[in-house]
């Protein structure tokens, strides 16, 4: 295996040699800059370079930094981050968006916009945080998600009273 690998015991990056030398490298690689992902693990990256067409559905948390084309439905944490260019309606617990993405966002918790961050479509959230240097072009409703009439469960006929008994 050659390239960069971080060693476990030591925490240390090494690069391996063609002749299966290891050594330990002066500079740490340079990182992007990290947008936050609410604390929670990541559970699937999709990178810069890549595209995915279809609909994307997931459980915990998941960064994009690549394209995506298609719909997007989690009850967890989707990170959009800056290189990320979104084309699709997303339903999400929880957003946190550095990229850009244009089409309509539902989420049940939160939506944070970073800096730099496009977003062109419609919001529904009932917690909403955009930063300086935002770009949002939509509409955007807050509250709590209320149900249609349609969908809105049929309200409980109360209990029968019981019969009052008279004493003569």
């Amino acid at each position: 295996m050659k390239g960069l690998f971080r060693s476990q015991d030591t925490r240390e990056f090494k690069k391996e040699l063609d002749q299966g030398d290891i050594i330990a490298m002066n500079e740490k690689p340079k990182m992007k800059e990290r947008l936050p992902a609410s604390g929670d693990n990541l559970n699937a990256f999709i990178g810069e370079g890549t595209t995915f067409n279809g609909n994307l559905s997931f459980q915990g948390t998941v960064r994009i930094d690549g394209r995506l084309d298609g719909e997007i439905l989690t009850k967890d944490t989707l990170v959009v981050g800056k290189t990320a260019e979104i084309n699709a309606d997303i339903h999400a617990g929880e957003l946190v968006i550095g990229g850009t993405i244009q089409g309509n966002i539902t989420a049940e918790r939160k939506i944070e916009l970073h800096s730099g961050a496009r977003l062109q479509g419609n919001i529904s959230t009932p917690s909403l945080v955009i930063a300086e240097g935002v770009i949002f072009e939509g509409s955007c409703t807050m509250g709590k998600k209320q149900e249609s009439p349609a969908v809105a469960k049929p309200k409980e006929k109360p209990a029968p009273r019981p019969e009052k008994i008279l004493s003569t």
